[in-house]
């Protein structure tokens, strides 16, 4: 009986490692800040060869925000931005990562997009925007005047199961903003939705995830709307 019990333990064990091995590598990424350490030691890098200004508006975020980074600049002209996207990410990430991403920079203004993959890593709501809230209590302490711009958590074909729970995250996103008048909130939900509530379908690329250049006209122009009131006096 023990040598049956044991035997089943052993299946089990390997049936759970075989589990664990086969999810994306993104998904084992969510509970460990410390694998963007390379990609930290790279935007130093990109420092080194060319020192982004000081006071400029950093964008930072999961992929939806790291895919763009090379059309940011363009897109939000004449902006001075600073594209610090790191796909994959969650709003922890940036919590653990954030001085530097975001602070060593005195940036007057942070873009955060997260929830993303939080929310389909089935991190819990209220967890994800306690966590925002602490790097809205981060920034003040370091930099009291900078303005802190929150994403929605936009719609997509591959997440609509986990679709009520992002709208759930972006009510806690728009709460905060209400009540801090250095937060704002950025609606990048609703311009993905169609008349009749369900998400646009032609918008993505192939993986139902990730925007095509469509998809980023629409993300651009939605960030463009949101910064350049406060933003676009100080260039």
């Amino acid at each position: 009986m023990k040598k049956l019990t044991s035997r089943l333990i052993q299946k089990g064990f390997i049936a759970a490692l075989f589990v664990f091995l086969a999810l994306p590598a993104t998904a084992q990424r969510g509970t460990d800040p410390g694998v963007w350490n390379e990609a930290m030691e790279r935007f130093a890098r990109q420092d080194r060869m060319n020192s982004p200004p000081i006071g400029g508006i950093v964008l930072t975020g999961s992929s939806s925000i790291a895919r763009w980074n090379d059309q940011a600049e363009k897109a939000l002209a004449p902006l001075t931005v600073i594209p610090r996207g790191f796909g994959g990410s969650v709003m922890n990430d940036v919590l653990h990562h954030l001085d530097a991403v975001a602070l060593k920079y005195r940036p007057r203004a942070i873009l955060i997009y997260e929830g993303d993959n939080d929310t389909a890593y089935g991190i819990p709501e209220h967890e994800i925007v306690a966590t925002f809230e602490q790097i809205v209590a981060k920034v003040h302490e370091a930099l009291p005047d900078t303005r802190i711009y929150v994403m929605a958590v936009k719609p997509s074909t591959l997440r609509v199961d986990v679709w009520k729970n992002a709208q759930q995250v972006n009510m806690g996103y728009k709460e905060i903003a209400k009540q801090d008048p250095l937060v704002y909130y950025i609606d990048s939900a609703n311009p993905f939705l169609k008349a009749d509530g369900t998400v646009m379908t032609d918008i993505f690329v192939e993986d139902g995830l990730h925007l095509n250049p469509m998809g980023n006209l629409i993300w651009g122009s939605t960030i463009r709307a949101a910064l350049m009131p406060q933003e676009a006096r100080f260039e």
